[in-house]
């Protein structure tokens, strides 16, 4: 089973070319803004180039200008998903004060599920499957390289020691979490709170007993 030894996504760019011009940029993100709402609308199979570009209001070529197919752009939108999803877990890491890692990763499931209720496409890209297991990485699955992200998070936040161990905890967290929390919105639209709390619990007790050293003190 891979491991998580890099934090960031190093497959080759889903983009045929980055966008240099500001108005360039901005037609990107309109095209990654018209996929995400278009998969959460028709889903992947129904998802097309020309759907794409008719949604963003641009021309098809311009679809092709930076990107090969609707694979590319859904990877894309993926990579973008992700960046903010560490972003806004980075940044409650600095405004937030936690006694602990276990209460910063209640932190990172409440952002998961508030991206899943807010953030149009987030739902439809599940990091661990639906499109492809290899949308981030072409060597490492989705969620062995979110929790790579998450690794380094918690080492530069907690200080905790780096090892194989706090690796495979940490795949093995974000696998169970991510299934648990998709069984959450299965049953409702916005995550039956029971399900998310149960993740919660879940995800403290197995690091809990992985990651010893680091348990929580008793309240």
């Amino acid at each position: 089973m891979p491991t998580p030894q890099t934090d960031d996504c190093t497959s080759p760019p889903a983009l045929r070319r980055r966008p240099t011009q500001r108005r360039s940029a901005r037609r990107v993100q309109r095209m990654l803004d018209a996929c995400a709402a278009l998969l959460d609308e028709i889903g992947y199979e129904a998802l097309s180039t020309t759907r794409i570009a008719e949604r963003a209001g641009v021309a098809i070529g311009s679809i092709y200008q930076f990107f090969p197919d609707k694979r590319a752009i859904t990877q894309e939108l993926t990579r973008r998903n992700v960046e903010q999803f560490v972003s806004r877990v980075g940044h409650r890491f600095i405004e937030e004060d936690y006694r602990g890692w276990w209460e910063a990763v209640d932190a990172i499931i409440d952002e998961y599920v508030d991206m899943h209720r807010t953030v149009p496409g987030f739902k439809s890209l599940h990091f661990g499957d639906v499109v492809d297991l290899n949308l981030l990485d072409s060597d490492s699955d989705n969620n062995t390289v979110i929790a790579g992200r998450l690794r380094g998070l918690l080492l530069k936040e907690f200080g905790l020691a780096d090892s194989h161990e706090l690796d495979v905890a940490m795949l093995v967290a974000v696998e169970a979490g991510d299934a648990v929390l998709k069984l959450a919105f299965r049953r409702s639209p916005d995550g039956e709170p029971e399900i998310v709390e149960a993740a919660k619990q879940l995800i403290r007790g197995f690091l809990s007993r992985q990651l010893r050293a680091w348990s929580p003190r008793p309240a």
